[in-house]
């Protein structure tokens, strides 16, 4: 199974190898934080963030000494396109069998996933046929990839993340609808609070609030046709993490029935709010 990462980005490769689901890491990231930069790629006229390229670098590139640790001087979205287009074949010898943006620094909750660059990436993927997931945590600040000290939030959601994408991946193909893709939150982590990924339950979730007498049902879960919003997760006092269903083409909520088929396959992952 290929697994391609954008967005402080990571192209991940899972294989059974005659091993539990091994991974085989192509690291592909922006080279500045370009939540809203053009499209276009150019060179690079300051260095790159954290120093990782001079300035006057090329547009597209990697690290010399990991070469699988590339970089793009551009949107989030066109670092998806990249690597689709162009590190997939060289490294997976073929498109991604699902793709994952993120974890974006902060929350994506409501009307922001209509200007994040990490659903922005997730939702151009889910538009080329991949199931797509974003992911974003709550804690957090832009860090270079090999601080010599990781800080626990990082840790946290890395493992949050592989844990919801070892589920749907053990649900089989195909791993999510046609044009569906997931926003992902997770909570605070702090010093003393939410510190292990085992903290952590996931809900079921919509994006945005609905409206009486016109949004039609959810799907029937937790005893209710109606789905927490994901804000609503987020507020609530514990580790939480909200996984809602959004359709690429409008970046809307997915029907009941959509809704459905990832409330199947992740069932054994997800809870009830308390």
């Amino acid at each position: 199974m290929r697994l391609g990462r954008a967005q402080h980005s990571h192209f991940v490769q899972r294989a059974h190898c005659g091993r539990p689901l091994g991974r085989d890491i192509c690291a592909r990231r922006e080279s500045k934080r370009n939540r809203f930069r053009r499209r276009n790629t150019h060179s690079p006229d300051l260095p790159c963030e954290f120093d990782s390229c001079p300035s006057g670098s090329p547009a597209v590139g990697h690290n010399s000494s990991q070469p699988r640790f590339n970089y793009v001087n551009s949107y989030p979205a066109t670092s998806m396109k990249y690597g689709l287009n162009n590190l997939s074949s060289t490294y997976f010898s073929g498109s991604p069998d699902l793709a994952v943006a993120g974890p974006n620094v902060g929350a994506n909750l409501g009307l922001a996933v209509f200007f994040s660059g990490t659903v922005g990436a997730t939702t151009y993927a889910a538009n080329q046929g991949i199931p797509a997931i974003a992911f974003s945590g709550y804690t957090g600040s832009q860090i270079a990839w090999n601080v010599s000290s990781v800080p626990t939030y990082s840790t946290v959601y890395a493992e949050l993340a592989t844990k919801l994408v070892d589920e749907l991946v053990e649900s089989g193909t195909p791993y999510l609808p046609e044009g569906v893709w997931l926003n992902v939150n997770f909570g605070a982590v702090s010093d003393d609070s939410c510190t292990s990924a085992d903290d952590f339950e996931f809900v079921l979730s919509r994006l945005f609030t609905a409206i009486p007498l016109i949004t039609a049902d959810d799907v029937e879960t937790c005893n209710s046709t109606r789905l927490p919003t994901e804000l609503s997760v987020m507020l609530q006092d514990g580790c939480w993490a909200s996984v809602s269903v959004g359709m690429s083409g409008d970046k809307l909520d997915a029907n009941a029935t959509v809704q459905g088929v990832v409330l199947e396959k992740l069932g054994g992952l997800l809870t009830c709010l308390d």
